[in-house]
């Protein structure tokens, strides 16, 4: 008998409680914890942003000065140099956290409160008691800190280090220099290498035939594109609506529209849902001109700590966002605008933390979405 399954299967984010990039620091007293994480996030903050996770659990009463305290059920404070907001409610740390702690690349967690799927272990002897307890949520050691005075890692901890298939790093809680660029060096061990999606689903009305299928370059522009840019990631996909698939003739694989009437919007969030752990160089069909100088100008300029990295449209100014590398955590952001009733990768764009930047030739980023345009390209290419 088949088992029923009332879920639809879908692709999770390689998440942890609280983010892609988690660590829980375990082993020491909060204070040293949040002192290490105050060290690192100012050694850090001008290359990317880290989230801090603790639990705080005095009394309402005795925690709450006089411009926390309220009666509301959340309250939303916009203080001079930052936001907060306080909900007079439990909620499911997890699920509730996720959204904000989103947009940092990196997810510090005091390990006395809660649990991460990677830790960082502080060696201190006034902890090894209370570390021992904890032994279930070392899941994944990463590295080790030797507290003050301390010389070598706990008995109890060997056999889980012992398991590793690489040795644990280990350096002294005193060096957070070190410790940041250790961090630093493991974020970017895990950021993913962009995958291509040409935007080939629409449907060309004002073009009057099918914008993917024009031949600028001696083949249907789509392949043309796919080709292009085949030079630069490991894998290409070719976007296309459900009736378009027996259509396309090509021997790139095809994704098909998952999120229905959205257009590119759509296009990328199905990319989204089928590949969650993907960055997505995403091309539209309509680009005649862009060409291999200005896809390296992409990827060079790339910063995996924004939402995205785009080019500025020659013509108004705004973030191009379909000649984009997307990165993972713009999954959330684009689900979160749609949402609120928006469909626009622009907007996206315009209200995240985006890393725009000037194309070597504008020209590159022209659109050509009308008959006369499709003319005047095969006339600058010498094709008729």
């Amino acid at each position: 008998m088949k088992t029923h399954q009332k879920h639809a299967n879908l692709q999770r984010p390689a998440l942890g409680n609280f983010g892609r990039n988690e660590w829980a620091i375990v082993g020491a007293p909060c204070g040293d914890i949040q002192h290490l994480v105050n060290s690192v996030s100012q050694a850090l903050k001008d290359t990317f942003r880290i989230a801090y996770v603790d639990a705080d659990h005095k009394g309402a009463d005795e925690e709450a000065t006089s411009d926390q305290k309220h009666d509301a059920y959340l309250a939303f404070t916009d203080k001079i140099n930052y936001t907060r907001i306080d909900q007079n409610e439990k909620a499911d740390h997890v699920f509730f956290s996720r959204p904000a702690l989103n947009q940092a690349e990196v997810v510090l967690v005091n390990g006395n409160h809660f649990s991460a799927k990677r830790q960082i272990v502080i060696i201190d002897s006034r902890k090894s008691a209370s570390l021992q307890k904890r032994i279930e949520q070392l899941t994944d050691i990463q590295l080790i800190l030797l507290g003050n005075g301390e010389a070598a890692v706990f008995p109890f901890l060997q056999p889980l280090l012992e398991k590793k298939e690489k040795p644990v790093d280990v350096l002294r809680l005193d060096q957070p220099e070190e410790i940041a660029q250790w961090l630093l060096s493991a974020w970017q061990r895990e950021i993913p290498k962009p995958w291509g999606l040409v935007l080939a689903g629409g449907k060309s009305e004002r073009m009057g035939q099918d914008k993917g299928n024009i031949v600028y370059h001696q083949k249907p522009h789509r392949e043309h594109l796919a080709d292009l840019l085949s030079e630069h990631v490991e894998q290409v996909f070719i976007s296309c609506r459900a009736d378009q698939e027996a259509l396309v003739d090509t021997a790139y694989p095809l994704l098909k529209d998952t999120f229905l009437g959205l257009g590119p919007f759509g296009a990328i969030l199905s990319a989204f849902q089928a590949y969650p752990n993907q960055a997505w160089l995403v091309v539209a069909c309509d680009l005649p001109l862009l060409d291999k100088t200005t896809i390296e100008a992409l990827i060079s300029a790339r910063n995996p700590a924004a939402v995205a990295t785009a080019f500025q449209s020659p013509v108004d100014d705004w973030p191009e966002p379909l000649v984009t590398i997307w990165e993972p955590k713009s999954y959330l952001n684009l689900f979160q605008f749609l949402a609120q009733g928006y469909s626009c990768p622009r907007k996206v764009l315009i209200n995240s933390n985006c890393n725009i930047v000037k194309a070597p030739s504008p020209d590159a980023l022209f659109n050509a979405n009308f008959k006369e345009d499709q003319e005047a390209i095969l006339r600058r290419l010498g094709n008729v």
